[in-house]
């Protein structure tokens, strides 16, 4: 994965390394467990987390697909239940825009919520800011993010603060828009609402 990362910083990709996969990895386990979902589900949600940008060892587009066929050689000969093994790759597979986006099991809309929630100016790895692009800009404003879940109120809240300087709040929205769209439909279909509250504005 490390080299994966290092390939696609050479195109000035966003950072995607190590640190994003343990942050998705954590954050998968803890939408599916704390919503009360089995414990397994939510090691499985876990492990898809830390594989799921594991594609782009081979490629930066669709690296999902990439990184599905990967974890299915990877799991198969460590003997990981067939199953089990189909329910990562589903995941992995149709956690990034190219691919729609959608989720296909309580895994898949976990590793989404979780892998999208980390917006943070640090992974951007260009120094000039005329380089930039729009996702680089609006990662690049974001000083801080957190996903909040209340089991109770079967509620997801994403949380953002961003420096209007650099991007304004509409201009965040409008960029992320198929993003923020995604995570509504994965909190859907894990039975939740999601909210996007950016710098205490409720923007869903």
């Amino acid at each position: 994965m490390e080299m994966g990362n290092q390939f696609i910083g050479s195109i000035g990709a966003l950072e995607h390394s190590i640190a994003h996969a343990e942050l998705t990895a954590e954050l998968s386990y803890d939408i599916i467990f704390n919503l009360g979902y089995p414990r397994r589900e939510a090691e499985l949600a876990a492990i898809a987390g830390y594989l799921h940008d594991i594609g782009n060892l081979i490629h930066r587009y669709r690296h999902g697909t990439w990184g599905a066929i990967m974890v299915f050689e990877i799991l198969s000969e460590m003997g990981m239940d067939p199953e089990e093994v189909t329910t990562i790759m589903g995941a992995i597979a149709h956690h990034e825009e190219q691919a729609g986006g959608y989720s296909v099991s309580n895994v898949s809309a976990a590793v989404i919520l979780a892998d999208k929630s980390d917006v943070n100016h640090s992974r951007v790895r260009k120094n000039d800011a005329t380089s930039f692009t729009d996702r680089d800009r609006v990662n690049y404003a974001a000083k801080d993010s957190s996903l909040f879940i209340n089991a109770m109120e079967r509620l997801i809240v994403m949380n953002l603060t961003i420096d209007t300087e650099v991007c304004s709040v509409m201009d965040y929205f409008e960029i992320f828009l198929t993003k923020m769209m995604m995570c509504k439909r994965a909190a859907e279909y894990l039975g939740c609402r999601f909210d996007l509250v950016i710098n205490d504005v409720q923007l869903l």
